[in-house]
């Protein structure tokens, strides 16, 4: 059972290399939403990343005086990256969506890669007590550059490929619930992470029906949905970071 997630990462690895490339869809920068306040173009999509700032700021303050605790000692490393990359994404998302181009893309995709990278390492920590995770946020955060990187120089010489940012996106929603399950984590992180894939999920639903949600609701569209339950996710996962060091302190003082 100890070596599935290294199966399963294989196989989906090999899973992509054999799909062969998956391009970004012909349409993709052309979002739903054109509300626009005080000037704002795609006001609904741009100001819906604030979130993740908030999320970022919030989590930065609460978990980093406790980073050195035992309950976050080894997931540090990983959860600082993620926690860097989510409140870079605010920026880098808002920016893309003031005028949405794949030059901009570039710089709402890298922070939500390295976002995504940082979760990986901080996870796997959580799993596995007195593991040294600081080489491997930084391996998987280069990575995260390069999966990005990837797309740009296949997409400027007219044959774009997602695979390597996709998986990025893919292994979290795989590897976290069985290495939880493998090491048998509290109840409650598993509670806070299932409830984060599950608003992620969500998420990418409302992403692919952009058009069709703003059709029908009117009022927000299905990219600005998908930011405001994306960052619902963010913060359930804060929220069980900060419950878990609150539950070690009492515990310490029982």
């Amino acid at each position: 059972m100890r070596y599935a997630p290294a199966i399963v990462t294989i196989g989906i690895i090999a899973a992509f290399a054999a799909h062969g490339r998956i391009a970004q869809p012909a349409h993709y920068n052309d979002f739903a939403d054109h509300s626009a306040l005080s000037g704002i173009p795609h006001a609904g999509d741009v100001l819906s990343n604030a979130g993740f700032a908030l999320v970022a700021i919030w989590g930065w303050l609460s978990l980093r005086p406790h980073r050195n605790s035992d309950p976050l000692r080894a997931g540090w490393p990983g959860y600082r990256l993620f926690l860097i990359g989510l409140l870079l994404t605010a920026f880098g998302s808002a920016f893309y969506h003031l005028a949405p181009d794949n030059g901009r893309l570039i710089w709402d995709r890298l922070p939500i890669a390295l976002a995504g990278a940082g979760l990986l390492v901080g996870v796997r920590g959580d799993t596995r007590p007195g593991l040294r995770t600081d080489i491997e946020a930084i391996v998987l955060g280069l990575f995260a550059v390069v999966s990005v990187a990837w797309w740009v120089i296949t997409d400027r010489h007219g044959a774009d490929d997602l695979r390597p940012y996709l998986l990025l996106q893919l292994l979290p929603l795989v590897l976290i619930p069985l290495w939880q399950s493998i090491y048998r984590a509290p109840r409650a992180d598993r509670a806070a992470f299932a409830a984060a894939m599950a608003l992620y999920v969500l998420a990418k639903l409302a992403e692919v029906l952009d058009h069709e949600i703003a059709n029908t609701l009117g009022f927000v569209s299905g990219h600005t949905l998908k930011h405001l339950l994306a960052t619902a996710a963010t913060a359930a996962i804060v929220w069980g970071l900060t419950r878990r060091i609150s539950d070690g302190a009492r515990r310490a003082c029982e």
